[in-house]
């Protein structure tokens, strides 16, 4: 018997709205499509919700891909990426891509979603003007940090708002642009509004409401922006966040019935019988939709329809909005204006930041605002979706879920089963606690993976971690657990830097007293470890303890997979000389070592050394004046540096100079693990300043620090810093800098996650008060006037016979 040809299902658009309508059509019938889809982006789909944490550096790229190109390989779905559609025949029921790709179905579903408004002023088609859609708008932004200064962002609704906070936090002048008396008008009262606005300014975005945009200034990109007024703003990027409309082109070539969106009916289906639309290009019943909760719904309206498991049809419902600016709590929902028939219940708390507005008709909640505190946000929306009676609970209800309201306990189990915990993918209160009883959840991870909630905006986290709590009792525990150093121990790195220091700890034998040691000696992972945290704790007073060292350090080289090893002496900012270069060439042939490599950090290795050879090759070495790179050590290996202004005509500062000086000023300190170096020239970065551990870019104005970069297996992009203008400044921040990692990462920790675990904002935090950075820098150099002289240092200038025969026993 042959089986029945699977329907050819063609999806356009590879969007939150389209991949989610796939998801609930597999989900009811996994083997009745053929699936393609079109999506006019190179990527699998990615959460759109968390673009703004992407700008504002909290999340990475890979962090809010939802479908790696292998969910598609493993459904059995084609995916075309990196290609629109550029055309539908609805007559042959095909569509053909803007490559050529061609594909038949015999159900279309439309997910073209909408374009961002780009006001036509005059100098919008100016290069550095943009909307803020998609991944590619993040990158245009995170780019123009590093190389601009001023960033103008015109429209103070979420999203506007949203990245003027990613480009704030990317170190840029910001300055928000607003037509309007208010910030989000659309979803704040004048109140909340103005506290919103006050919050910003504590955060360096300065915010202009009733501004009237006249012209963006620039020849061939933009360079500001004039209001109608006269006042005259700098701009390097301007951020157009003024709305977005429908994306309704493909669809009106196509001859189907448009207004505002894709006319739809309830089940979401177009004049055309094959056709259904879905997303932010739809409109229905007149309606066009920008929250993603609504698609959602529609996703599963369509989803009922296209596999004929149900005839039902989609109700718009009240949404409620959240701001994705971290720090800032608010929350509204509904009518939270009211009118003439409506009643105002209005709490404010102006010490805490806080703003409470219910809007109350006919003993009803209509809209609430909370601004501040909006922990019971839920609690208030399903009063609002169920059109509850409150009038019982009328006197108490702007404080909440409270004791003193009728039939309310405390907290998140006061809700009833119907209450909505995820508005973004429609999650109720007793779906999550349904699946944490049937599957044994035990971990907001496994919650978001079964329901999806807390998987889009993340805002409901907390209320998950409630239910968790509320489900399993004691049985649940929110604490991070705590990485042990080793096996020899349960506590963590933290705890033992901590004892160190509080308990005047000043031995590895100490240490594993005081902190209850299983093992009396230690072992190989935490020997080393709490050698580096005394080290770091008591400069010049610890004596380092070499059978707590690696074999690379033991032997000042890095051995090799032969049992050879390689050297390689320290060449300050990749900058050699003749007499340097013949000195290497003397010792490569008076050793016959078999291999000379240029190595990426600007440097000559050495390699196929003998361990018995390793005395007298650093003899010769040191007595041409060359001291080690280190390259085995968890210490500074390199600092890279172009040419800089004295050679290169783009060059903008001396980074060779720069390079120089910071190496020199920071070599010889061991560190948590290995760290690297960089200074460009220009912001073409040559140096490849932006993936190392600490990265100098030249401007024609001073410098522009990065920090937390990391090449290799899992690349990470560095995080601005600051902005300074001399090469004192750079030092200072430098020292500071790897002061800070030294003290308070883990032994082992790059700096990339280390940045990534106490967030960038902690650091920036830490070092831009300049009494504080001082403090930090001058305990660097302190501990520098002890490293640079330490007996391992000296012991790798000096390559003393016997001291590395001791050390090659050792080994």
């Amino acid at each position: 018997m042959i089986a029945p040809r699977r329907r050819r299902l063609v999806l356009v658009g590879n969007g939150m709205a389209g991949i989610r309508t796939l998801e609930e059509i597999l989900s009811r019938a996994p083997h009745d499509f053929a699936i393609t889809v079109f999506g006019a982006e190179p990527h699998g789909n990615y959460n759109r919700i968390m673009l703004s944490p992407v700008l504002a550096g909290e999340k990475t790229f890979e962090a809010i891909t939802t479908h790696p190109r292998s969910w598609y390989e493993e459904n059995g779905i084609e995916l075309i990426a990196g290609e629109a559609v550029v055309g539908i025949d609805r007559d042959a029921k095909t569509v053909t891509g803007a490559l050529g790709a061609t594909r038949p179905y015999d159900t279309l579903l439309l997910a073209t979603g909408s374009n961002p408004v780009i006001i036509p002023l005059p100098g919008h088609k100016l290069s550095g003007v943009i909307g803020f859609r998609d991944i590619a708008d993040v990158e245009t932004m995170m780019a123009a940090s590093k190389s601009g200064t001023h960033a103008v962002v015109i429209g103070g609704g979420l999203l506007g708002l949203e990245a003027a906070n990613g480009l704030a936090l990317n170190g840029m002048d910001t300055t928000v642009l607003h037509i309007m008396p208010t910030l989000m008008e659309r979803q704040l009262d004048p109140v909340s509004a103005a506290m919103l606005k006050a919050d910003l300014a504590t955060r360096g975005i300065k915010v202009i409401t009733e501004a009237n945009t006249k012209a963006i200034l620039g020849e061939d990109r933009v360079e500001g922006v004039t209001l109608a007024d006269g006042t005259h703003l700098p701009a390097d990027i301007v951020v157009m966040a003024a709305g977005v409309r429908p994306n309704i082109a493909l669809a009106k070539e196509a001859g189907l019935a448009c207004g505002r969106g894709i006319q739809v009916d309830d089940g979401m289906l177009t004049s055309d019988p094959a056709i259904y639309a879905v997303g932010e290009c739809v409109e229905h019943r007149g309606a066009v939709f920008g929250l993603v909760a609504p698609l959602f719904e529609m996703a599963k309206i369509v989803a009922d329809r296209v596999t004929r498991s149900a005839d039902s049809d989609y109700t718009p419902a009240v949404t409620g909005t959240r701001l994705k600016v971290t720090g800032i709590d608010m929350f509204s929902a509904g009518d939270f204006i009211g009118d003439e028939n409506t009643d105002d219940i209005v709490f404010r708390d102006a010490s805490r930041g806080v703003h409470k507005r219910l809007v109350v008709r006919d003993d009803k909640l209509v809209g609430a605002v909370l601004y501040g505190d909006a922990q019971d946000s839920a609690w208030y929306f399903d009063h609002i979706r169920n059109e509850t009676d409150i009038s019982a609970l009328r006197d108490t209800l702007v404080f909440g879920p409270a004791p003193g309201n009728d039939n309310a306990a405390p907290g998140i189990e006061s809700l009833p089963d119907t209450a909505e915990i995820c508005g973004c993918n429609g999650v109720s209160k007793g779906a999550i606690l349904n699946a944490i009883g049937s599957f044994g959840l035990t971990t907001v991870d496994q919650v978001r993976s079964r329901t999806k909630a807390s998987a889009s905006c993340g805002s409901c986290t907390c209320q998950v971690e409630a239910l968790l709590t509320h489900a399993l009792g004691s049985a649940y525990d929110a604490t991070p657990k705590v990485a042990a150093v080793c096996p020899c121990t349960t506590v963590g790195h933290d705890a033992v830097r901590q004892a160190i220091l509080s308990q005047t700890l000043r031995t590895i034998p100490a240490v594993m007293r005081a902190m209850g040691w299983t093992t009396p000696d230690g072992c190989a992972r935490c020997r080393p470890a709490l050698n580096y945290y005394l080290v770091c704790a008591w400069p010049g007073e610890y004596r380092d303890d070499s059978r707590s060292r690696f074999v690379n350090e033991r032997m000042h080289a890095n051995i090799q997979k032969d049992g050879t090893y390689s050297v390689v002496p320290r060449m300050w900012g990749g900058v050699t000389s003749a007499a340097e270069l013949r000195a290497i060439a003397d010792v490569v042939d008076k050793h016959r070592i078999p291999t000379v490599k240029v190595t990426g950090g600007q440097r000559i290795d050495l390699l196929g050394v003998r361990k018995e050879q390793l005395p007298a090759v650093w003899g010769d070495l040191n007595a041409a004046g060359m001291v080690s790179g280190h390259a085995y050590g968890k210490a500074l290996r390199t600092v890279k540096t172009c040419v800089g202004s004295e050679w290169c005509r783009f060059g903008t500062q001396d980074s060779t100079a720069m390079g120089i000086a910071l190496e020199k000023m920071t070599w010889g300190s061991w560190t948590p693990h290995k760290t690297k170096m960089a200074v460009s020239g220009c912001p073409r970065n040559c140096a490849e300043a932006t993936i190392k551990d600490f990265g100098v870019i030249a401007t024609e104005s001073g410098w522009d620090l990065y920090v937390g970069g990391n090449g290799g297996i899992k690349v990470r992009v560095t995080d601005l810093l600051a902005k300074v203008s001399t090469e004192a400044d750079v030092l200072e921040y430098a020292a500071a800098f790897m002061q800070l990692y030294r003290e308070e990462a883990w032994y082992l920790e790059r700096t990339a996650p280390w940045v990534e675990r106490v967030g960038i904002e902690y650091v920036r935090s830490r070092l831009s008060d300049p009494n504080g950075r001082l403090l930090v820098r001058d305990r660097f150099m302190k501990s520098q006037q002890h490293m640079q002289a330490d007996p391992w240092a000296e012991r790798a200038a000096s390559a003393d016979a016997h001291e590395f025969r001791a050390l090659a026993a050792v080994a």
